[in-house]
Parts: C-alpha cells; sequence; structure tokens
C-alpha cells in the first residue's frame, strides 16, 4: 500500500463523522482515534528508509562501534558462548516482538518455526545422517529453509489469526507441542530423538564461519539487519496499519484494511526473522535434536522477549544476553537442575516492577534521575 493510499484510507470519515460534518458541530476525538491519527503528524512523503535514518542517534553510532570492538577484546567464550548465542536467540525472541509488540499476536511457535529452519538446514545440506541429508550447497538450503520455513509461519498464522488473546496462545503452543512429538517420534525424516549433528556453519572465501570471531559477525551482521529492518516496516504504511489492527480491528476494518492478510503478512516476516535465527543457532550448537524445540524452548523465547521488553525491538537482544549470562553463570550460585527456577523468579520480577522488561525498568529509572535537573531547569525559566 502506498503512502497516498494510506492518506486517503486514514482521512475516510465515518457515517458519525460525516453527520457531525453537516451539521457544524464540533467532534470529538477519542484517544484511541488520535493514535491512528499520529503518523499524519508527519509527511509520508519521504521514503520509510530516510524516516528511519532520521531516528539514528548517538547511541546507535555507540552500541555498533562497540559491537566492533567487543570481540577484540573480549576472549572466545564470551564472543561465541555469550555474544553470538544472545545474537541468534535475540532474532527469534525479535519475530515474537514484532508480532506481540506490533501485531499484537502472542504467539508460542516462534521457536518452532525456527526449529523448522534448523531441521531443513540439516536435511537439504550436510550433517552426520548421510542417509537422510542430501548434501546441497550450503547457500541453496539456506534459500529453501527460510521459503519453507515462511510458508509454515503463514500456515500457523492462517490457523491462529482469527482468534485473539489466550486461544492464540493455545493454538501456537499445540502447533509447537506437535512437531516436537513429530520430530521425536519420526525417524525416516528427523532421526528421531537423536537428531541430526555436524551440521556445520558454512566457509565463504578464506571465512571460516566456524570460528568464533567469524560466526560472532555473522550473527551481528544479521542480527543488526533485523533489526533496522523491524523499524523500517513499523514506520511504513504496513506498520501504521499492523499497529493500527493491533489496537483495534474492527476500526481498521471499516477503514477498508484486510486485517487478516495484514496479519498474515506479520506471520510470514516474523517467520522469516526467526528463520534466520533457528538457521544461526544450528550452526551454533552444531547440531539439532527434538530437544531443540521442546516446550521448555518454546517458553524460552517468550521468557527473553517479556525480559527485554515487547514494545522495543532491541529489548529482544537485550532480553537474550540476560537470559544467555543466567543460563550460563547462575549454576555457578545455584545448582544446574534449579536454573529454570531462577529464571523463573526473574522473569516474576521483571513482570510484577516492570510490565515493559528491563527497558522499562531502566526508562523508570532514568527519568528518576533526571526529574532533578528538569525541575531546576523549569524553575530556572520560570525566573528568568
Amino acid at each position: 500500500m502506498s503512502a497516498a493510499q494510506w492518506r486517503r484510507a486514514m482521512n475516510t470519515q465515518s457515517p458519525r463523522a460525516q453527520v457531525s460534518v453537516v451539521t457544524q458541530a464540533p467532534v470529538r476525538t477519542t484517544a484511541s482515534e488520535s493514535a491512528y491519527a499520529s503518523p499524519l503528524a508527519t509527511p509520508l512523503t519521504d521514503s520509510a528508509w530516510s524516516r528511519a535514518w532520521a531516528h539514528v542517534r548517538i547511541r546507535h553510532v555507540l552500541v555498533l562501534l562497540a559491537l566492533l570492538i567487543y570481540p577484540l577484546v573480549a576472549s572466545p567464550f564470551f564472543t561465541y558462548q555469550i555474544a553470538a548465542q544472545s545474537m541468534a536467540l535475540g532474532l527469534i525472541a525479535l519475530s515474537l516482538t514484532f508480532l506481540g509488540g506490533y501485531g499484537g499476536m502472542v504467539s508460542l511457535s516462534q521457536m518452532t518455526v525456527a526449529g523448522v529452519s534448523g531441521y531443513l538446514i540439516a536435511i537439504f545440506g550436510t550433517s552426520s545422517m548421510t542417509g537422510i541429508s542430501l548434501g546441497w550447497p550450503w547457500w541453496l538450503a539456506v534459500v529453501f529453509s527460510i521459503l519453507i520455513s515462511m510458508v509454515f509461519a503463514t500456515l500457523v498464522g492462517w490457523l491462529s489469526v482469527r482468534t485473539e488473546g489466550i486461544h492464540t496462545i493455545m493454538i501456537t503452543l499445540a502447533i509447537g507441542v506437535a512437531f516436537f512429538y513429530l520430530t521425536q517420534q519420526n525417524y525416516g525424516l528427523f532421526n528421531g530423538f537423536q537428531g541430526f549433528s555436524k551440521i556445520s556453519a558454512p566457509s565463504i572465501g578464506e571465512v571460516d564461519f566456524t570460528q568464533p570471531e567469524a560466526f560472532y559477525f555473522l550473527a551481528v551482521g544479521c542480527a543488526l539487519s533485523a533489526y533496522w529492518s523491524v523499524k523500517y516496516l513499523v514506520r511504513s504504511p504496513f506498520g501504521m496499519a499492523l499497529q493500527g489492527i493491533r489496537d483495534n480491528p474492527r476500526r481498521m476494518n471499516s477503514l477498508g484494511f484486510n486485517v487478516t492478510a495484514h496479519r498474515l503478512a506479520a506471520h510470514a516476516f516474523a517467520g522469516f526473522l526467526a528463520a534466520i535465527g533457528g538457521i544461526l543457532l544450528v550452526w551454533y550448537n552444531n547440531r539439532i535434536s527434538p530437544g531443540s524445540v521442546n516446550t521448555g524452548a518454546l517458553i524460552n523465547i517468550l521468557v527473553i522477549a517479556v525480559l527485554g521488553g515487547m514494545k522495543h525491538p532491541i529489548g529482544a537482544f537485550i532480553g537474550a544476553i540476560a537470559f544467555v549470562l543466567l543460563q550460563n553463570f547462575a549454576i555457578d550460585l545455584f545448582d544446574r537442575q534449579r536454573f529454570n527456577l531462577v529464571i523463573g523468579a526473574v522473569f516474576l520480577l521483571i513482570v510484577f516492577f516492570s510490565p515493559d522488561g528491563l527497558l522499562g525498568l531502566w526508562n523508570k529509572l532514568r527519568a528518576r534521575w533526571t526529574a532533578p535537573v528538569r525541575d531546576l531547569r523549569a524553575s530556572g525559566s520560570r525566573r528568568s
């Protein structure tokens, strides 16, 4: 949909508004209606990319520099085990953040989509199971894995977008559990509970992505591309329409928007993000098995997204970093078998004190720190 079509649709008045124009009576807009009109406050003549670029701040440049310098000062363990794994998990969590934060659809099947992509990499590419794996070139296996995973995500969306709330969560959870049992019990295609091993990252020229630094930069490149793609998409007419559908689907439907089509497109894009994250995760682990897509893995993605903050794309990666750090270092204080208890307690504390995750907690602390400065400036301006 073009920007001009978006403006014409958003400027379309409801019958109640048309009657009020005829009678020359003032029309009061509610908060929800003004939210739909808020994107029109800035002209949509510029491209969405230029609008996304306009939101680049000094902090973005500093974060980019920190990501580039990080492998030079960090050990291979922190480069590969912590940072690279966080980027892969963050990509899958970002797909859930996009669906839940901007589309209002909480899906527990994003790890399932990532698992489908990972299994397809093992089946189409090269692994220890030569009788099952087809041995395609890695780039061809990646393309087909992503495309089929997007189709699978769209089918999941087709089954779930006509429901809301707990029903959507239960449908997607049921799909995830069904795929787990399918992989565990099927030996002809998924090799049962053993899964696939020796699924190594490729080499391009002299760059071997099995090395910690090379794989780190690959994961960071994919994460940055996904992050800015989401930032671009949510400021595009499609993203604005999707957020309008999240807030009031009936009003958006009355304005002429196809609610189901927008939600299915959102699931397809989220499936694209999850598929890339699933491929990175398989290359990171060098294997995939039913344990990679069990119920615990499905819930972990939700925990990561909520920990970081469902309303912010960067929150997915912040939550992934916090989750991976707890996963690796909580065992120094607690028994390994009690990790789920630790992560559950942290999850409850975050939800209780900051429903917007770690980013929401940071915003509260920053507002508290900067409040005295703002008050001082305001009092100084009144005196002058």
